[in-house]
C-alpha cells in the first residue's frame, strides 16, 4: 500500500563512478543539526563526548556546525539561556584543546501547546537568520500543525522541518509533503535515512522527497558515536555517498558570523 500511494520505484540503475579516495562530506560544508551540547538532551552526555563528536565531523570534512538541542517541554525544557550558556562552555573547551571549527547554537523545537505560548513570549533561536527547526510526533499528526505553522510565519519565522522521512503518519498522506511546502516550510534530511539506518519505508520516502527536488537542508542529526561511524561508512558506499553529493542542498549558504 505505502509503495503504490506514494509512487516509489526502486531504481536498478547503477552508478558508474567510482568514489574518489578522498570523499568526504566537506561539499555540504556546515552541519545544521546535531546534539553536542552536553547534558541538556538525548545528545551527548559530557564534554569529552561533544569533543570526541566534533572531532568526527571535523574528520569527516564539515567547515562548521549549527547545534541544535531539543526544547521540549515534558523531557528537555531547555530554554535560550540554558543552550547559549552550553554552547559557550562547549566553545571554550574547544578553545583549550586547540580544536579549531566554527560552532554556533540553535534549537529543535517540539511543536506543541508550550511551543506555541514560547513563539508568542520571546524570540526563537533561529537556524540561519528567521529559519528555525521544528520537529513534532514522529506517529501522530498534531492537530494544530498547520496552525503553528501559520502563526510561525505571522510573526516573521520560516520552518525548517527536520528529517521529514521520519513522520510515519504521512507516509500514506504523500500530499500532505506538498502541503507543508506550500505553506513555507522548509525540509531537512537526515543524512542516515537514506541508508535504512532508520528503517527502509523511511528510506524509500528519503529517496522519494529527494527526487522531487523537495528538500532544502541535510543535517547529520549527531547524537552519538553511533551516527560518526554511520556517516563514515556512507562514504564507501556509492548508493549513498552519489546521489548526497549531486543533490543541490543549500547548507553552503548558511553563515555563522
Amino acid at each position: 500500500m505505502f509503495g503504490k500511494l506514494f509512487g516509489f520505484k526502486k531504481s536498478t540503475d547503477a552508478l558508474e563512478e567510482d568514489l574518489p579516495a578522498d570523499a568526504n562530506w566537506g561539499f555540504i560544508g556546515t552541519d545544521m543539526h546535531s546534539h553536542l551540547i552536553p547534558g541538556i538532551d538525548d545528545g551527548s552526555k559530557s564534554t569529552e563526548d561533544s569533543i570526541s563528536l566534533i572531532r568526527s565531523l571535523i574528520g569527516l570534512g564539515y567547515t562548521s556546525i549549527i547545534t541544535t538541542p531539543h526544547v521540549m517541554i515534558d523531557f528537555y525544557p531547555n530554554t535560550a539561556k540554558i543552550i547559549l550558556d552550553g554552547l559557550a562552555g562547549l566553545q571554550t573547551s574547544l578553545a583549550e584543546q586547540d580544536i579549531s571549527i566554527k560552532i554556533k547554537a540553535a534549537a529543535e523545537y517540539y511543536i506543541d501547546e508550550s511551543f506555541v505560548e514560547l513563539l508568542e513570549r520571546e524570540p526563537l533561536l533561529c537556524v540561519h537568520k528567521n529559519q528555525v527547526l521544528v520537529e513534532f510526533s514522529m506517529l501522530y499528526e498534531p492537530p494544530m500543525l498547520f496552525d503553528v505553522i501559520f502563526k510561525m510565519i505571522t510573526n516573521g519565522y520560516v520552518p525548517i522541518l527536520a528529517h521529514p522521512e521520519r513522520y510515519v503518519f504521512l507516509h500514506n498522506h504523500p500530499e500532505k509533503f506538498q502541503s507543508l511546502k506550500d505553506r513555507g516550510c522548509l525540509f531537512q534530511l537526515n543524512q542516515l535515512s537514506i541508508t535504512g539506518y532508520y528503517g527502509q519505508n523511511i528510506r524509500k520516502v528519503a529517496l522519494k522527497l529527494m527526487h522531487e527536488r523537495m528538500y532544502d537542508y541535510i543535517g547529520s542529526d549527531m547524537h552519538h558515536e553511533k551516527h560518526a561511524e554511520g556517516l563514515t561508512k556512507m562514504l564507501t558506499i556509492k548508493e549513498h555517498y552519489f546521489p548526497l553529493y549531486r543533490y543541490p542542498f543549500k547548507n553552503s549558504q548558511l553563515s555563522l558570523w
